[in-house]
């Protein structure tokens, strides 16, 4: 049967437009095969006892008058149910609505209520983070864990649903994201984006049934769905899932299990590597130290095999994306011939824009436009060559859900949409991100100052796990959060933290105005003690931290504080 359905389906790409058609090529095409399950091999499916699940779960929504069009919201960390979930919507016409797991309680009320959704899958862990009013307002709230129902509106019951064929133009996702600027918004995505993106992913690796997953990153972001969740199907591959929040140690023992051919990346995962362990490796060995003055090359070959071990050893494709790589990871990365490739893009581009695939990177760009995708650079300064990225092809959402008005903002009427990302191209047609426009910040003299360039290199300074670097006052202000050994907050009252402290914002000063350019130089350092709060792909939240400041500077206050009063008595 596989056989003759793979004969008349030959031509993937131009039969697969519907996520509908992607759930019945798959589970037919590839029907005894493995395609997901928990490194520990429990919750395991092949792609017909999923096909199964899912019509299962669809017969259920639809005896609850749950109908084409209607949402079914998703908020659970990664597990193979979570596929499950979304085809059982979005196979047949409803809209999945998937939440972030690390969503507040606020967050997941106001998505449920602005999407309009009938049905939750939730996990149990995340369960205490639904409130009872929101509960008592839905027609289904299934544990998403065994598929046991939480709580049903019973009238609903006396209904049938209806269902539909959905069309590549028709709503299959709503994705809600704040990204790294204020209000929440719900991107829609249609059948066409994401199928789009399925393709474009083929285009720059291929991939087989022979090929293994392992899934790290959050499968409510369309970067993990698109190519860790629906690539997979598309080419009967397999995934697999860890129970745990991917911990070094638990990360490491899932890696040598599964041994994955496929992975998908933020820049923070390859970052921490090298800083907490490729780098304080040389330094710590004299031979190693010797080759890298001597022997380079060689040097990195043998880290990069090292590596390469490290994730398995049969790894040969590493994606990152979701916000901007080191410079100098990346150059360690092509030394060390680790096969990563880089991918640029936005939710509201399903995600992808821009890719590079491996061997074919080149240090700070973000690629060429993906197969099918225009991308061109909007108002160009002719001086600098830096024009905001503007992107037009089948990706591209069909606007912000019931905002008509921020949709008009970012989309012209001839389909370009606008990404508020400053970029230049290079005369091979690579691109390279300079920065947000949002971000962007305009000197005294009227130059372009971009934050996120001054951050990569206070990034690059020892000890310094992160940083963010913001106006104040006319001044540039960096707020870096220090490793974990290189503070001890506990003794914070101390005149020796302080003295510790003061040195340790100096070098950091000295280091990045080094560095950078004249108009890029920072005025102060102040130290967070804590990690500053994050998106799903690890990019800070800068509008949480507009006029925040240094948790050493608070601490510096009450000290003051403390002594005028004690002066005082």
């Amino acid at each position: 049967m596989s056989r003759i359905y793979k004969k008349l389906t030959t031509s993937k790409e131009t039969y697969i437009t519907t996520l509908a058609r992607l759930f019945e090529y798959a589970t037919v095409a590839y029907a005894p095969r493995k395609l997901s399950q928990f490194v520990d091999g429990t919750q395991a499916y092949t792609y017909d006892s999923f096909r199964h699940q899912c019509l299962e779960l669809s017969h259920r929504m639809s005896r609850f008058c749950i109908s084409a069009g209607d949402k079914v919201a998703i908020l659970s960390q990664n597990m193979p149910n979570w596929t499950v979930t979304m085809f059982s919507a979005v196979a047949f016409g409803r809209v999945a609505v998937p939440i972030l797991p690390d969503s507040s309680e606020t967050e997941v009320s106001n998505i449920i209520k602005h999407s309009g959704t009938k049905v939750l899958f939730v996990s149990k862990k995340l369960l205490p983070r639904v409130s009872q009013e929101i509960i008592d307002s839905l027609t289904l709230v299934i544990d998403i864990e065994t598929f046991e129902t939480i709580k049903r509106e019973e009238e609903a019951f006396k209904c049938e649903g209806w269902l539909k064929e959905p069309q590549p133009d028709d709503l299959a996702c709503i994705i809600y994201t704040s990204g790294t600027s204020g209000n929440a918004k719900g991107v829609m995505l249609s059948h066409r984006n994401l199928c789009q993106n399925i393709i474009a992913a083929s285009h720059t690796q291929k991939c087989n049934s022979r090929d293994k997953w392992l899934s790290v990153l959050p499968m409510s972001h369309t970067y993990e769905m698109a190519f860790s969740l629906l690539y997979p199907l598309y080419v009967g591959g397999c995934v697999y899932y860890i129970k745990k929040a991917p911990t070094p140690t638990i990360l490491m023992a899932a890696l040598k299990k599964v041994r994955p051919t496929i992975m998908c990346s933020v820049p923070l995962i390859i970052e921490k590597i090298y800083k907490t362990s490729v780098i304080p490796t040389i330094k710590k060995s004299r031979v190693l130290s010797w080759m890298q003055k001597h022997t380079p090359n060689m040097l990195y070959r043998l880290i990069g095999s090292k590596l390469k071990s490290t994730f398995g050893g049969k790894l040969r494709f590493f994606g990152i994306g979701g916000s901007k790589l080191d410079n100098t990871v990346e150059e360690f990365l092509i030394k060390a011939h680790f096969p990563y490739a880089i991918g640029y893009g936005l939710t509201e581009t399903a995600p992808l824009v821009t890719n590079a695939g491996v061997g074919k990177t080149v240090v700070g760009s973000i690629g060429v436009p993906a197969y099918n995708v225009e991308v061109k650079l909007d108002n160009v300064n002719p001086e600098t060559g830096e024009g905001e990225i503007i992107v037009k092809g089948d990706n591209v959402m069909l606007g912000y859900y019931r905002d008509p008005d921020r949709t008009r903002t970012v989309l012209s009427d001839d389909g370009w949409f606008r990404t508020n990302d400053l970029a230049t191209m290079d005369s091979k047609g690579r691109f390279y991100i300079k920065g947000r426009l949002n971000n962007m910040i305009l000197g005294a003299s009227g130059e372009n100052i971009y934050p996120e360039e001054i951050e990569q290199v206070i990034n690059n300074f020892s000890g310094v796990n992160e940083s963010l670097v913001m106006e104040r006052n006319g001044q540039l202000v960096a707020l870096i959060k220090f490793d974990d050994n290189v503070l001890d907050w506990d003794q914070a009252s101390e005149d020796k933290f302080f003295e510790n402290l003061i040195a340790k914002k100096k070098a950091v000063l000295d280091y990045v105005n080094k560095h950078v350019g004249k108009q890029s130089k920072v005025n102060m350092v102040e130290v967070m003690k804590e990690p500053f709060e994050k998106t799903a792909t690890h990019k800070i939240r800068r509008f949480k931290y507009k006029d925040a400041k240094g948790d050493d500077v608070k601490a510096a206050e009450m000290q003051n504080n403390k002594e005028k009063e004690e002066e005082m008595k």
